[in-house]
């Protein structure tokens, strides 16, 4: 299996998860909201559980959105040359993305380990929430994240056949 393949299916299961959290943490919410409303007893700790929620379903969902082209891009100038310098201004931006992610990851790979090994949690009073979660999650999906923005720009430099389709097997081995 090719790096390309093996980011796709990864990005997209991540992407399904995080969709399955977002919906079933509506329905916390959703209950809390009610608890509070019609029997004065909300769910404690939702807000901790909903902030450090956010954080996770952002990373895990960034790589299906740059690997599907769904990130936010100004390209109103880059439209205007030719095709082969825009796939090369295209490689040049995913290649800062990726350093973007890069420092995320070398930033935060310290205060992650910490959390982990000091048991640093979220939140005060009925329940507080574990930050190692959120903080690895951030660190895994910015990898996650940077791979995919050099799969980008290999695509875009080397095999531009493969910019408007899904990539497939076949077009990867051949």
């Amino acid at each position: 299996m090719s790096l390309i393949t093996f980011s796709d299916k990864l990005s997209k299961i991540l992407m399904v998860v995080a969709a399955a959290w977002a919906f079933g943490l509506s329905f916390l919410v959703m209950a809390a909201i009610i608890g509070r409303g019609l029997f004065n007893t909300p769910i404690h700790g939702t807000a901790e559980m909903v902030a450090a929620s956010i954080v996770i379903i952002v990373f895990l969902q960034a790589g299906y959105a740059i690997r599907s082209r769904s990130m936010l891009k100004a390209d109103f100038l880059v439209v205007k040359f030719p095709e082969s310098i825009q796939r090369i201004l295209l490689a040049f931006g995913y290649l800062l993305g990726a350093c973007f992610f890069l420092m995320i990851i070398t930033g935060g790979w310290e205060e992650s380990i910490l959390s982990y090994v000091e048991n640093e949690f979220e939140g005060e009073g009925a329940l507080r929430v574990p930050s190692w979660p959120a903080r690895w999650t951030v660190l895994l999906g910015s990898a996650l994240a940077m791979v995919n923005y050099l799969v980008m720009a290999y695509i875009d430099v080397f095999r531009p056949e493969l910019l408007d389709s899904e990539v497939d097997q076949d077009a990867i081995q051949h």
